[in-house]
């Protein structure tokens, strides 16, 4: 990097969308997988199709409490003219033409019988039944294979699981799940300025690299936190070079165009640069890079910019790498506080916190004018880290607006949420 280019400063801003597909281009998915038991595979990416070895229900079962029947036996029956059947003992394994057996909800149809009578409609006296209400071949029964049919196709690779899949896993009668390891992540925080503890005059306690790493660690990978390298072109280079076994290597710090931002240096010395510096605020400066297949993400030092780089570069890198889906952040309507700046031509990420009522279950007011208020913990400062975790989330204002408008419905993108 030349003089004059620390002089000059960026001249030309790659856009936050391009610049994540470059990224991403050079992102190879990891080939290794690993077999878990389904209790111990919440989000894990599903390494290979997943098939349902077996129907559920695997048998018809009765979808109301009754008596199991055949329908055609209870045809014109009515309050006035009850159908008149011989009752079998409970849960009997079938019913003849004339027979009605008890039987309890999720509980198996026996042979002969393919309708239940609801235990509202029919009274027991002696050993008969008398049935007020006629019902349809098939009526309050759930047939085998109603929830998931034999073989069907219930998880594609790249699927992160949810409690929710587990129970539908173990349904089905799968014990084991063939997931992806986790992407390995090292987290390289640079600065000669950078203590653990105790810091004097002109030195800070570095949070930067054990944020990312606790990042990390939420959307599902596995982080190797190194300690500090300081600003020496030699050291940032062995540093980087030993962890390019990686999946992904991440910087924190040195990623803009100062004396002492010496990263993107070194890793246009081990590799190439595919990108510096983009039209992204709060954060411009970070450096995007590859160096012997190993993607590298360099974030910029001040905290919030470091934050809000990691959440658009590393997260999709590190996803991609572990074979997962990369899918946005989860969002939540809301209303705007107050005026929010923005240069146009730059994605602006504005912290946001939200008070008032919640939403609806479709992401919607739940009524009218119900939406949460999104007000904006700070209008800028890349370094004031209280603003972030003080937020409940970012408010993107596109490249091609001026700013948003107080009172205006925006999405606030949750990026605290547990993926």
């Amino acid at each position: 990097m030349s003089h004059d280019r620390r002089e000059s400063g960026f001249k030309r801003r790659t856009r936050v969308a391009d610049a994540r597909a470059t990224l991403l281009d050079a992102v190879a998915p990891n080939d290794r997988t690993e077999t878990v038991p389904v209790e111990a595979a919440d989000g894990r990416v599903v390494a290979e199709p997943i098939d349902a070895p077996a129907p559920v229900p695997g048998y018809d079962r009765a979808a109301m409490d009754g008596y199991a029947v055949r329908a055609s036996d209870t045809f014109g029956a009515g309050d006035r003219s009850p159908a008149v059947l011989t009752a079998k003992p409970a849960e009997a394994d079938a019913v003849a033409p004339g027979e009605a057996a008890r039987v309890h909800t999720g509980s198996a149809v026996p042979e002969g019988a393919d309708a239940v009578v609801m235990i509202e409609q029919v009274e027991s006296v002696g050993g008969e039944v008398e049935v007020f209400e006629a019902v349809a071949t098939g009526e309050n029964v759930g047939e085998a294979g109603e929830d998931v049919a034999d073989g069907q196709r219930l998880y594609e690779p790249g699927h992160a699981l949810r409690p929710s899949d587990l129970g539908l896993l173990r349904s089905v009668g799968l014990d084991t799940v063939t997931v992806r390891e986790p992407p390995e992540v090292a987290v390289i925080p640079t600065g000669e300025e950078l203590v653990e503890s105790d810091p004097g005059p002109g030195e800070v306690i570095e949070a930067n690299g054990r944020t990312v790493s606790r990042l990390v660690e939420r959307w599902g990978g596995e982080a190797r936190y190194r300690d500090v390298v300081t600003d020496d072109p030699e050291a940032l280079r062995e540093a980087v070079a030993a962890d390019l076994d990686a999946d992904v290597v991440v910087t924190t710090g040195g990623s803009s165009v100062g004396e002492r931002d010496l990263i993107p240096e070194v890793v246009g010395d081990l590799g190439e640069v595919l990108v510096h510096g983009v039209a992204l605020k709060p954060g411009h400066p970070v450096c995007l890079g590859r160096a012997e297949g190993t993607p590298i993400v360099s974030l910029p030092g001040y905290p919030v910019a470091c934050i809000v780089n990691a959440a658009q570069f590393l997260r999709p890198a590190m996803k991609r790498a572990g074979g997962a889906d990369v899918e946005p952040f989860p969002t939540r309507r809301a209303t705007l506080g107050r005026k929010v700046a923005s240069e146009p031509g730059v994605r602006t990420f504005a912290r946001v916190s939200l008070s008032g009522p919640d939403d609806g279950p479709d992401g919607d007011a739940a009524v009218d004018d119900a939406l949460p208020t999104a007000t904006p913990t700070r209008a800028s400062g890349s370094g004031i880290l209280s603003s972030v975790a003080l937020a409940d989330g970012c408010v993107v204002v596109p490249e091609p607006r001026e700013g948003l408008d107080a009172g205006e419905s925006v999405d606030v993108e949750l990026w605290e949420v547990t993926e």
